[in-house]
């Protein structure tokens, strides 16, 4: 059944389809179980990721995030596990990985879809048994991490092209979460749009939301989801006259593709 609550974290969501995310994840967050959230860029993941780290037991510990398409694929099992003095040309010491960080709270893997199939292994390795490693090294190092993972990618369909590994998707997969677009969910974005006028400093306007110009809101598309949402506000607000109210605030919306 969906939450009773609107909000997880960070998170707004009066919608029965966030509310039904927020249930999974009320539930998860008591757990060590590893999540695995599915979505489009923009739609909150690592907020979600960081709420199920507040709720939980490790909340007192470290909370991670690693982005695993922002390192370049020769660097990033070093950024990952670590690495030993002398490992490689420039390891002039010993490094800490993010897993290292991570011991005893939560690392966030964002994008996981963009690991490297030849460093799959090496995290399955380290979700099963729970040490690695590291580069250059000679004897495993044991960590206490919960993982939660996030990627825009159909990743179930990269498993059956050969491009992401079926037994690291399902030891990630444990709870997997679907996170909807800002389009199916459309009644949210008044109030998202209230949240991000106070936000820019536009208390003034916040409680004018509606009219025509919210309708336009509500009928564009929203491919960047809340992150464009958020943006388009700011910019709006940035943009103002000193005599504007919110149904003459600029907004600018991107080309439909």
């Amino acid at each position: 059944p969906p939450s009773s609550a609107d909000r997880f974290g960070a998170l707004y969501g009066g919608s029965l389809a966030m509310r039904q995310v927020f249930a999974i994840l009320e539930r998860a967050c008591r757990s060590n179980a590893p999540v695995l959230l599915l979505g489009e860029s923009g739609t909150g993941k690592e907020l979600m990721a960081r709420g199920v780290h507040n709720h939980s037991p490790r909340k007192d510990g470290p909370f991670v995030v690693f982005d695993c398409g922002a390192s370049t694929e020769t660097l990033i099992e070093s950024d990952l596990f670590g690495h030993v003095k002398g490992a490689f040309t420039g390891a002039a010491g010993d490094r800490v990985g993010a897993f290292a960080a991570a011991h005893g709270g939560t690392l966030f893997l964002d994008e996981i879809g963009d690991l490297p199939v030849s460093l799959q292994p090496k995290l399955l390795r380290m979700l099963e048994a729970g040490e690695v490693v590291p580069v250059g090294g000679r004897k495993s190092e044991k960590y206490d991490v919960r993982v939660v993972a996030a990627t825009h990618r159909d990743v179930f369909g990269e498993v059956a092209r050969g491009g992401f590994r079926g037994d690291l998707y399902y030891r990630l997969a444990v709870v997997e979460v679907h996170v909807p677009p800002l389009r199916q969910r459309r009644e949210d974005i008044a109030h998202l749009v209230t949240m991000f006028l106070d936000k820019a400093g536009a208390s003034q306007l916040a409680a004018q939301v509606g009219g025509e110009a919210l309708a336009r809101l509500m009928r564009y598309h929203w491919p960047g989801n809340v992150r464009e949402l958020r943006n388009v506000i700011t910019r709006a607000v940035a943009l103002a006259g000193p005599d504007d109210d919110f149904q003459s605030l600029p907004f600018v919306f991107r080309p439909t593709l």
